[in-house]
């Protein structure tokens, strides 16, 4: 049997993984990326703490993340190829679209 704080710990690291890509990538396609990592992190702990006080409501808020992250992926990326229609380049940095 695995103790929970190992889970806590890997879904601790890739959270910070997942922030610290959010800051430091520049492409738009890497940003989303780190994002659906934070999601998959806080996925696992919730599973986690599902499994150690027997419950089944972590495993519901687990379904409603992953519903909401496909949703985010699915506009997420639909509004990049729009945006790399018009601006030919998926840096974040040159997507000031709210400039005239």
């Amino acid at each position: 049997m695995v103790p929970l704080s190992w889970y806590l710990a890997l879904s601790a690291t890739l959270f910070t993984i997942g922030g610290v890509g959010v800051f430091v990538k520049r492409n738009v396609i890497s940003i989303f990326m780190c994002i659906e990592l934070m999601l998959n992190a806080v996925n696992l702990t919730l599973i986690a703490f599902s499994s150690f006080y027997r419950e089944v409501s972590g495993q519901l808020f687990v379904f409603i993340v992953m519903v909401v992250a496909a949703s985010e992926a699915a506009v997420g990326l639909a509004l990049v190829i729009a945006v790399f229609r018009n601006r030919q380049s998926l840096n974040a940095d040159d997507t000031n679209l709210l400039k005239l």
